[in-house]
């Protein structure tokens, strides 16, 4: 049964109970929750995913429900929990969808240490993954989903969740969260692709969430060999991409700062980190227009030696 319809069925309410399990790339997840607006949210952005109901074992419980007593009804808010736990303040009622999004993905990343996690964008063609491993405000979201529309499978838009056995990329596509100027420019440059409501004055702006294309969903079991690794920067009014090759000591480096759970892994993050290096050609790019860093980065995807 898909997670659409599943979400579909009339009794929705025995959600808040039995709670609904899902797939999210390797991840089996089992969500309880009585928002009727969440669940609406959930069948318009992963519709397609797996779904199931009942006992499975799951590597994340997490409830996404209203806070109890008067901030139930007066100044209405929201709380997450993730194994009867709640990692994080409340939020405003109407954030529930975002806080839900945000706060798997710090289930994910202070839990999943089987994989090495990069904080970078990572996406694939024919078999080879292209990474994109920024800081938060870099543009590394909003070039991802531009490439997701422009003939790359979307991998993720926030993990590069690597193997150590095999040094492949695993998954993990998920509603890609735009903030702030970001939205304007994809609703622009993607006019057709699905964009949910805006959130506005959230804790980090406004913010809306662009649908992964259905086939990255469709195929997010598969993984892809990494290939390019290509640190980006958004820069406001530059015309033209600049790009630099770099050194893979430097590029090593970087990717370092850029990880969750490296220095955790100790030795094994170490070695995994470095068979990454050595498998990819690394640049940085620095760019201001969308179409002309594609243009770009199908260049130098374009049978680029290693």
């Amino acid at each position: 049964m898909t997670l659409s319809e599943l979400l579909q069925a009339p009794d929705r309410r025995g959600l808040a109970d039995n709670g609904l399990v899902y797939r999210s790339g390797p991840f089996i997840i089992a969500l309880r929750t009585r928002l009727a607006d969440t669940l609406d949210l959930l069948e318009q952005f992963y519709g397609p995913c797996w779904a199931s109901r009942g006992p499975a074992v799951a590597h994340f419980q997490v409830e996404i429900n209203s806070a109890s007593g008067i901030r139930r009804w007066w100044r209405a808010q929201a709380v997450f929990a993730l194994d009867a736990l709640h990692p994080f303040e409340p939020f405003p009622r109407e954030h529930a969808f975002p806080l839900l999004e945000w706060g798997l993905n710090w289930s994910i990343a202070t839990r999943a240490h089987r994989y090495l996690m990069l904080h970078a964008g990572a996406l694939e063609r024919n078999g080879q993954a292209l990474l994109l491993p920024a800081m938060p405000g870099a543009g590394k979201s909003t070039l991802s989903a531009a490439l997701a529309y422009r003939g790359w499978r979307l991998l993720s838009d926030e993990f590069g969740l690597i193997r150590p056995t095999g040094g492949d990329i695993l998954p993990l596509p998920r509603a890609i969260p735009l903030k702030n100027r970001s939205i304007p420019v994809i609703r622009e440059f993607l006019p057709d692709a699905f964009l949910g409501p805006v959130f506005p004055k959230t804790r980090k702006g406004d913010v809306a969430h662009l649908r992964p294309p259905l086939p990255s969903l469709a195929r997010q079991t598969e993984p892809a060999q990494p290939r390019w690794i290509a640190f980006p920067r958004f820069v406001p009014g530059l015309r033209r991409p600049q790009l630099k090759r770099l050194d893979k000591s430097l590029g090593f480096a970087r990717l370092a700062q850029n990880a969750f759970n490296y220095r955790l892994l100790g030795e094994g993050g170490f070695m995994t980190l470095v068979r990454l290096v050595r498998e990819c050609t690394c640049f940085s790019m620095d760019y201001g227009n969308l179409a002309a860093a594609i243009a770009l980065i199908e260049e130098i995807t374009a049978d680029e030696p290693c």
